[in-house]
């Protein structure tokens, strides 16, 4: 299943935008518009063919609500025409907007294979079995328009296919092909001649001189749709090419577009797919397709608490990308980041594994430190997924509170963080304190101005010792003495008991907490009385 926004959002904006949202139903087919019949169904995208203006659109629109159809597509500029985004607001169907040079039938082309990737997930990566052929048989079709060695990458440079040509090659090529990506050398130098930056901005051809490492001048075609950069051909131009064999290769580049379209269409609708599937399991137990048990759940987070969590998503999805997890588990909870890796024993470069985890971790906190991720504990089966995920939003809540450390927070390191966490929640109760010396004690250090509460908390924290309290209280062992006594005196203070002293450690924490609590909301009260008086 797919909803209407997320298939949007797959194809992307250089095909389609939402520029109504309507009701934002699952969606399972996309038909054409025919005059004078009935436009759509529930749960199916009308396009909006031979509509050429306004009247005919609000027509369409009508005439695809009344049916209970839940989109309708509209190219540019007519999508965008006030008296038709009118009268399409109160409607049940989105009113989507098409890039006008798109032709309708790859629009149906690429909106059914999403679609279908979506109702019928293929084995495999994402797009493997159709897509992915396509772009070899375009590789070898640029190979021989260039009559030079071709390459097809993305625009993070990750190549997606590659010409079976070998020959006028250079180690540069060689090592792109058998890593899947370009060296990071070459990139430094790309970048460094402002390649990316000239692709990026526009459709013309680059050409690159000769590079480190031997590598040959290289011919790079940008593919773009609706302006967006989605890659480039790369042609090895030993030679120069041709005016004639460049434009072919421009008009092979348009092609090219809807491919890399439909890719990163089923891509992400099979990510969706997968992160659906991933979030009913943390919730219930649910089996998922992943490598075998067993696993643990593991928070990925930023203490930065402008981020949300959209924005935390896919930032880690191009981590994850980055260090070679292609299919990354991850999915959103409640507003909590998750992803799902094997606790199998791993090398320390299988992407996926904790060892991994760990590796990454490191790298990216050498840029931002405000990244970090807590583990739950191990689940052996799919059934124990939810109690690890547990686990692991309470290691990230302490980790958000200030109690531990940004990082990697493993369970196994933290448990007794979590043991006390919990004993501390349950210690607060909404009338307060359940009982026992605490409130005197608290009441006397308000009205007498005493220290009962601080010096008891440094009592307890060392264990009765007496010389180590007083150091930590910085006054005289027998200043600490005298306040013992006079604590006994004002309340029944047993400090004998190891229960006794345990609950009473627990009601120390939850009373700092709620201090810590009030402080807050009155600095928040303060700052808005400030703020109302300017």
């Amino acid at each position: 299943m797919i909803s209407l926004t997320d298939l949007v959002d797959s194809l992307g904006p250089g095909l389609l935008r939402m520029v109504e949202n309507g009701h934002d139903a699952q969606v399972h087919d996309v038909v054409l518009a025919e005059p004078g019949e009935t436009a759509g169904q529930p749960g199916e995208i009308v396009l909006g063919v031979g509509v050429t203006g306004p009247a005919d659109a609000v027509a369409l629109f009508e005439r695809a609500d009344a049916a209970g159809a839940d989109g309708v597509v509209l190219k540019a500029p007519l999508a965008d025409d006030p008296e038709v985004i009118a009268a399409a607001s109160p409607l049940r169907p989105a009113l989507i907007e098409l890039q006008p040079d798109t032709s309708w039938t790859h629009v149906v082309w690429l909106v059914r294979g999403a679609i279908d990737r979506a109702y019928a997930p293929l084995p495999g990566p994402p797009g493997a079995q159709g897509v992915h052929n396509d772009l070899y048989a375009l590789a070898d079709t640029a190979a021989e328009i260039a009559d030079a060695p071709v390459t097809l990458e993305d625009a993070r440079s990750r190549v997606l296919a590659y010409s079976g040509r070998q020959d006028t090659t250079d180690p540069a090529r060689v090592s792109t092909i058998v890593g899947r990506r370009v060296p990071s050398q070459v990139i430094d130098h790309l970048r460094a001649s402002g390649v990316f930056r000239r692709l990026a901005r526009s459709s013309d051809p680059v050409f690159v001189p000769e590079g480190p490492d031997g590598m040959l001048p290289r011919l790079v075609i940008p593919v773009r749709a609706g302006g967006e950069w989605l890659g480039s051909i790369w042609v090895v131009a030993r030679t120069p090419v041709s005016r004639d064999r460049v434009r072919r290769l421009t008009d092979l580049a348009s092609v090219l577009a809807l491919h890399l379209l439909r890719l990163r269409a089923e891509a992400g609708v099979a990510r969706r797919v997968s992160a659906d599937q991933l979030r009913t399991a943390l919730r219930d137990g649910s089996r998922i397709t992943a490598p075998a048990p067993p696993w643990r759940v593991v928070t990925l987070g930023s203490v930065d608490e402008t981020e949300d969590v959209r924005q935390r998503l896919d930032l880690w999805d191009a981590i994850t990308q980055r260090f070679g997890w292609h299919r990354p588990l991850l999915t959103d909870v409640d507003g909590t980041l998750l992803a799902v890796l094997t606790a199998r024993p791993q090398r320390d470069d299988d992407p996926g594994s904790m060892p991994w985890l760990r590796h990454v971790l490191t790298r990216v906190r050498d840029h931002d430190r405000t990244l970090y991720a807590a583990a739950g504990g191990t689940a052996h089966s799919h059934t124990e997924l939810p109690r690890s995920r547990a686990e692991a939003a309470e290691l990230d809540a302490l980790v958000t509170s200030g109690r531990l450390a940004p990082g990697l927070v493993l369970l196994e390191d933290a448990w007794d963080a979590v043991i006390v966490e919990r004993a501390r929640k349950a210690t607060r109760t909404d009338t307060g304190l359940l009982g026992g010396p605490l409130p005197a004690l608290k009441a006397h250090d308000e009205t007498h101005g005493t220290a009962f509460l601080p010096t008891l908390t440094a009592w307890l924290d060392h264990y009765g010792d007496t010389k180590g309290t007083a150091q930590a209280l910085a006054v005289h062992p027998n200043t600490l003495r005298h306040r013992l006594r006079r604590m006994a005196e004002v309340t029944a203070l047993d400090l004998s008991s190891p229960q006794t002293r345990l609950a009473l450690r627990l009601q120390l924490n939850a009373l700092h907490d709620q201090e810590a609590v009030d402080v807050r909301r009155r600095s928040d009260e303060s700052a808005g009385a400030r703020r109302s008086t300017c």
